[in-house]
Parts: C-alpha cells; sequence; structure tokens
C-alpha cells in the first residue's frame, strides 16, 4: 500500500475516533492557512507521544494539509520556591523521551527556551506554521499562557484547545462549578460510554519538515536551570511513560486487589502510585482506566473504588479550578465555611508552628512528622495522611489564611505530584470544607471535618508507620 494511500486512511480512522467535542477554538479562525509548512503542537501539561487527543488532533490536520508535524515545549522556570530539582528533573527526563520517541515517528521537536507569550509567537511566524494545537489546564498560569500567546499570534492562525488530560472535556461534564462528587458524578458517568475510548495510534509521520528541530543537551539544560536543588529527586519514581506505564502494570498485577479494602491504610501497598506521572502528563488518565477495566475483572469492588478516585474526583478538581478563580484561597470557600472559620479564628490553638518547623517535621504529633518526612524524602504521601496533615495545620497555625498557605506550599514545593488541581482541592478540603458539608461544631475547625491521632490509630496500625518514616532524632 502506498504511503499516501496509507496516511489517508490513517487519517480517516483518526477522524472517526476523535470526538471533536474534545477542542475548543481559542482563535476566531478555523481554517489553516494555505502555504504553510506544517502543524504545531503546543505540548504543555500532556507530556507524553501516544494517547494524547491533543497530538492525536494536531497530526490529524497535518495529514489532512499534507504538512510536516512539529511539537515544542516551552521551558520557563518562575523564580519561586516552589521551583525545585525534584520537579524539573522529573519534567525534563520525560521531555527527553518524548523527544527521542518524536525522532522515529518523524515528527520534529523543538524545546524553547522562555514563556509562551514571549518565545511561542515568533517561532510559528519563523517556521511558517498554519496551525497551533494546544492541550488544557485550568490553573491560572497556563490559562494566562493561552492568553498571552493568543495576543501575539498571527489573526489567521487557527489555535485549538484539545483537553488531553480529562476522559470527559472540562467544559463538557459541566459548564459551571459544580458542589461535589454527588452533583458531578452522575454527569461524568453518563458521558464515559461516549469519551472512554481507545485512542488511534500516533503513527510515524510522512510530511518531513525541511527545518530540523535543534539538538537539545538534555543533561547540559538540567544543569543550567536556577531552581532549588535542596530538594532533590526520587529514587521511587522513574520520569516518562515507559516508567509510567511500568507502574501501571506493577498496580493491576499486584496491588489493584487490595484497593478497594485497603486504600486508606498508609502501610498497605494499596494505592496505584500513578499520581506524579498523570501530573505531568506521561501517562494518561484514559489509559490507565481502559488497562485496569480490561484487566481487573476479577477485583470489581476495586475496579469501582479506583475509578471513583481517578475519574470522578479527580475530574472534579479540574472543574472546581477551571470555574472557581479562587481556587487556592479562603475566599474561595463556600460561604458556611468562610463563615464558620471566621468565627473560630480567634480560638485558642493548643498549638502554634511556624511555617519552618512544620516543613522540618518539629512538631510534637509523631505520625504528622513521620507523614511529612516521608514527604521530604520521596516526593509523596499516602492519600489519607494528606488529610490528616492538612486538617493539623489548620489546628497549629494562626489563621485559616496562614494555614492554606503553609500546605500548599508544602505540597507544591515536596509532592512530586503538587501544584496541581488536586492539590489545590486537597487542601482546600482539608481546610476550606470544599466538596464536603458541616460538620458538628468544635473549637478552631468550626464545622470544618475534623480528624485527630486516635481516630488515626482505629484506621490503621500508626506505631508501624511512625517508625519507618519518623526520624530518629525527633
Amino acid at each position: 500500500m502506498g504511503l499516501f494511500l496509507q496516511s489517508a486512511i490513517s487519517v480517516t480512522l483518526a477522524e472517526g475516533l476523535f470526538n471533536r467535542k474534545r477542542l475548543r477554538f481559542i482563535s476566531d479562525t478555523e481554517k489553516i492557512k494555505q502555504g504553510s509548512e506544517g502543524v504545531l503542537y503546543w505540548m504543555s501539561r500532556d507530556q507524553r507521544v501516544q494517547d494524547n487527543w491533543a497530538l492525536i488532533h494536531a497530526q490529524q490536520l497535518a495529514l489532512e494539509e499534507k504538512l510536516p508535524l512539529h511539537v515544542c515545549f516551552c521551558l520557563f522556570v518562575p523564580k519561586s520556591e516552589l521551583s525545585t530539582l525534584r520537579h524539573y528533573s522529573f519534567m525534563l527526563k520525560g521531555l527527553e523521551e518524548v523527544a527521542q520517541e518524536c525522532k522515529k515517528l518523524n515528527i520534529q521537536f523543538h524545546l524553547l527556551r522562555g514563556s509562551a507569550g514571549e518565545v511561542l509567537p515568533g517561532f510559528v511566524s519563523d517556521h511558517s506554521l498554519g496551525a497551533v494545537v494546544t492541550d488544557f489546564s485550568p490553573l491560572r498560569e497556563p490559562l494566562q499562557w493561552l492568553e498571552d500567546v493568543k495576543k501575539k499570534l498571527s489573526k489567521d492562525i487557527p489555535f485549538i484547545q484539545v483537553d488531553a488530560h480529562n476522559i470527559v472535556p472540562c467544559w463538557v461534564a459541566s459548564p459551571k462549578l459544580e458542589y461535589g462528587a454527588r452533583t458531578i458524578r452522575g454527569k461524568i458517568n453518563n458521558l464515559l460510554p461516549e469519551f472512554l475510548s481507545d485512542f488511534p495510534l500516533i503513527e510515524k509521520h510522512p510530511y518531513t519538515a525541511i527545518r530540523t528541530a535543534k539538538h537539545v543537551d538534555w543533561d547540559k539544560t538540567l544543569a543550567s536551570l536556577q531552581v532549588d536543588r535542596s530538594v532533590g529527586e526520587t529514587e521511587w519514581a522513574k520520569p516518562g511513560t515507559k516508567a509510567g506505564m511500568a507502574m501501571l502494570q506493577s498496580f493491576i498485577d499486584a496491588r489493584l486487589k487490595l484497593f478497594g479494602t485497603h486504600r486508606n491504610d498508609p502501610n498497605a501497598a494499596a494505592l496505584s502510585q500513578l499520581s506524579p506521572w498523570i501530573r505531568f502528563g506521561h501517562l494518561s488518565a484514559q489509559r490507565a482506566a481502559l488497562q485496569v477495566k480490561r484487566h481487573g475483572k476479577s477485583t470489581s469492588q476495586s475496579i469501582a473504588s479506583f475509578l471513583e478516585e481517578l475519574v470522578v474526583r479527580r475530574e472534579l478538581t479540574d472543574n472546581f479550578c477551571f470555574y472557581n478563580k479562587k481556587y487556592d484561597s479562603v475566599e474561595g470557600a463556600y460561604e458556611w465555611a468562610q463563615k464558620t472559620l471566621k468565627d473560630h479564628a480567634k480560638d485558642k490553638r493548643s498549638y502554634l508552628y511556624t511555617r519552618e518547623q512544620l516543613e522540618n517535621a518539629k512538631t510534637h504529633d509523631k505520625l504528622w512528622n513521620a507523614a511529612q518526612y516521608q514527604m521530604i524524602i520521596e516526593g509523596k504521601m499516602h492519600g489519607f495522611l494528606r488529610m490528616y496533615w492538612a486538617k493539623k495545620i489548620l489546628e497549629w497555625t494562626s489563621s485559616p489564611e496562614e494555614a492554606l498557605s503553609i500546605a500548599l506550599y508544602l505540597n507544591d514545593r515536596h509532592e512530586l505530584d503538587g501544584q496541581d488541581p488536586n492539590g489545590f482541592v486537597g487542601c482546600m478540603w482539608s481546610i476550606c470544607g470544599i466538596h464536603d458539608q458541616g460538620w458538628a461544631e468544635r473549637p478552631v475547625f468550626g464545622k470544618i471535618r475534623y480528624m485527630n491521632y486516635k481516630g488515626c490509630t482505629r484506621k490503621f496500625d500508626v506505631a508501624k508507620f511512625e517508625k519507618k518514616y519518623c526520624p530518629k532524632n525527633l
């Protein structure tokens, strides 16, 4: 079969599998400019080649127009305590894998240095690219990058956003801020038959670019970054799609059967451990859902629990951040929660700790210290303990505003899956009652759900966890 006939069949197949509800036009123009020399996928949140609806759509456009396909990533490091070696090393090593895969598929991968608004529009015009496809994030910085690019991009170039992160695109799942899991669950589950589909493959691209991408020295690039190197790489999580797929397979083979019954036990190996790879887009949540459904038929209770967390709860966090501009502020909480926190803001705290004391795990609570220490060393914390951890910060700081600020700082600085809607909503749930209800009133917490040490001892072997993670000198 000739290459052109083969590519025509591929694009027909891809068109059949690509649901156009996954995209929205950022630009007014929708038609690719004639005389263009390529199509660009601006990779941002979803840092992978296969199982990526945004790249699938970009290749589909390039095949239709018989044009080369380019991928670019804009590398920009904000001056911030949250810019750590842990995050940037994980990201760059994943991107190195992306670049290698692109090369095999005759797709040009470009690493651009600088913020998207500054470097991307010029790159598009220099390379005479006829369309730009990008992925979706609900967070304010990526939304600002989108606006910056839109302002400077030539008006005759289609600028298309594809939600490649959620199974049901965020703007399709709901057009408004949802109150909680119970209000979004039915909406998402009703749409899953339409959106939880297999992916067409990104295939070797038949149209070769005349202008090839500059070679990237990945080690030199990482060494050149102005990041905080005191928050170092972790041993347990290897970056990239291959490592993410291997972790998914190990979950299906060994841990999935325990997920339904043991997921709230920090001592049990029952969790998927997939959040870093999903956070950086090295692994598609949709791929994880498909594989678990396909290979875990004997563990139906675990599958249902896992899909609730992976799909409903995770996509609820994107909904919250997309439709609530104050997603990381006490002002973004429900009125009842803001009122109760204000009413109890002056309550006496039994303990008060500074941000530095908390970061260094210097509290009276051995379980809290152990959880914090695990986060510092491994860049992860068990989900059940993350709730306890954040609620204690509310109890041990001078105001809800300070508590939220410290919890987000620690989470976003040390957690491999930090700076993500899951983290913002997790802290907002624990401290500000988001997606929760009012409980019995008590000091400091008001009507915010309470957790304590004694309650943890009823759930799991606290002493065992403390022994494993608590620093010996505490």
